[in-house]
């Protein structure tokens, strides 16, 4: 028998667990549905920290410019404004919500990252500041009687009514057969997409159902070509690619060609601190320059004890594979990490679809532009988050009285059964988005991947994989659009950045890429 709830939240990370409190605080019942266990997500894995407004010498007008710079010229200003404002409030809230970000005595460890004019980079543990928050949040949740925290419950579709979000079907994880659930409104907090590249600093669960579903039921998707390529990943035959935290550089480290040589100062005055697709890009050159599949990252002029007790994690992991960082310089490589784009929304994390709304990565608020300065990521999951359930609440007039269950579940989109992504479908995938839809593209490169992508779309695939290939889709065409170089989307073809480019690509379900200057859908039908 089909479940009905309040609200439904889909992810488990910092969007939706701060989603869901906000729902549940004023009495609604809430299911959060998460396809791994409910700490797996990207917010788990964020060691470089979160950026606040709380030190003396900074502000939220220094903030909003830094995250303006580093969109280059594609952020919305009035959802910056939001995220650097409000997110000192919310920063807070965390803390006194038992929340540990590392201290010195009693005042908070401010440090450094690229592209910020100022130390306002809080961080837990050294190196482990999203599982910190994560703990904290679902300790706050656990407080509220009225969220069903759902794990192992992978979503496979979004339930449409008249127009409506009113629901979701998941997968059981007990009896491994699907399973509906209805609500007043939906918030899709699923995270990002960077498995679909060959190499990725994101976990596993980071396939990007989210924003595939959405996309599949008419929302709007923007700026999916822009992907943020993490300049130092682990390159370690057989290692994972494990993420070395932006900080490492912020304390000093500097990056070497395999001849030993620093070489940033070839590609940007900022050096190691420039923005991030300036620095994966001036590797990726370094690389070829040298005939090297990677450079290295230099600490060792930095004291063993502060490296220890700064990033534990990273100290911890680079031991494991037979690194001291203290001793021996790391061999790093870019991995695919952030996607600045996805679900269309306004300030309040509605999309273009009536019910459905979305906050965290999965969703595109125009907060982070072209290009994500750091340690923007936790704070715009928090601050959107909470807004996206305190809009939920306010629009939730919608009642499922009168609607049975065979009329909604007729409405799903998609079909109805899971079985993962194919493994010659991932790999396929993940190949050609690394070599053809990567750091460098060009015109060649895309047209060939969009035709492969499009032949393995046609070859009958479960939702999973469909899914998957969607998103590859989405991507390839609107890279392939967008002919200029900005922030994360470098074009050979088109390298100088275009002022008549300043726009959000916009993709929506049988339609041709358009072109927007500001989230401007109607939102008095929600």
């Amino acid at each position: 028998m089909a479940k009905v709830t309040d609200f439904i939240v889909i992810g488990s990370g910092v969007a939706g667990l701060r989603a869901s409190v906000a729902l549940a605080e004023s009495g609604a019942d809430v299911t959060v549905l998460t396809k791994d266990k409910a700490s797996e997500s990207n917010t788990e894995y964020a060691q470089g920290g979160v950026a606040v407004v709380l030190s003396d010498d900074d502000t939220a007008e220094l903030h909003e410019g830094d995250t303006l710079v580093a969109g280059a010229g594609l952020c919305d200003e009035a959802a910056v404004e939001v995220l650097v404002t409000e997110g000192t409030r919310y920063i807070k809230q965390l803390i006194d919500w038992g929340t540990e970000f590392d201290r010195e005595g009693s005042d908070l460890i401010f440090t450094q990252e690229a592209a910020h004019s100022r130390r306002r980079i809080l961080h837990a543990h050294g190196d482990s500041t999203g599982k910190e928050i994560v703990r904290s949040l679902i300790a706050r949740a656990g407080v509220e009687p009225n969220i069903n925290l759902l794990p192992f419950s992978a979503t496979e579709s979004l339930i449409i009514k008249d127009g409506r979000c009113v629901g979701v079907r998941y997968l059981d994880p007990i009896l491994r057969a699907p399973r509906e659930v209805f609500a007043k409104a939906v918030i899709l907090c699923t995270g990002g997409a960077g498995q679909l590249y060959q190499h990725t600093t994101n976990p596993p669960v980071a396939t990007g159902d989210g924003m595939a579903m959405a996309y599949r039921v008419g929302a709007d998707m923007a700026d999916m070509e822009f992907i943020q390529f993490h300049p130092t990943a682990l390159s370690v035959e057989g290692a994972p690619r494990f993420l070395l935290s932006e900080a490492m550089r912020g304390e000093g480290g500097i990056l070497r060609n395999v001849l030993g040589e620093r070489f940033m100062e070839r590609y940007d005055e900022r050096l190691e601190l420039a923005p991030r697709d300036i620095v994966s890009r001036s590797i990726v050159a370094e690389m070829r320059r040298t005939g090297s599949r990677f450079v290295y990252l230099d600490m060792t002029a930095l004291d063993g004890k502060f490296l220890r007790e700064r990033f534990p994690k990273i100290d911890e992991t680079c031991r494991y594979f037979g690194l001291d960082i203290s001793q021996q310089m790391l061999p790093v490589s870019p991995a695919s990490h952030y996607c600045m784009g996805g679900v269309r929304t306004d300030l309040w994390g509605r999309t273009t679809v009536p019910g459905l709304y979305a906050a965290g990565e999965v969703a595109c608020t125009g907060v982070h532009g072209a290009n994500r300065l750091a340690s923007n990521s936790l704070l715009e999951g928090l601050v959107f988050g909470a807004r996206a359930g305190e809009a939920a609440l306010e629009n939730a007039s919608f009642q499922m009285s009168g609607i049975s269950e065979p009329d909604l579940a007729a409405n799903a989109s998609g079909p109805a059964s899971q079985t993962g992504i194919a493994t010659a479908v991932r790999k396929r995938v993940k190949r050609l988005m690394w070599e053809r839809v990567g750091i460098l593209r060009d015109k060649a490169s895309l047209r060939r991947a969009i035709t492969e992508f499009e032949q393995i779309a046609s070859s009958g695939l479960s939702t999973s994989s469909a899914n998957f290939v969607m998103l590859a889709l989405l991507v390839s065409r609107a890279a392939l659009w967008r002919e200029e170089s900005r922030g994360g989307h470098f074009r050979s073809d088109f390298p100088e950045s275009d002022p008549s480019w300043r726009v959000h690509s916009v993709q929506k379900m049988s339609e041709e890429i358009t072109g927007a200057e500001t989230v401007d859908f109607d939102q008095n039908r929600l």
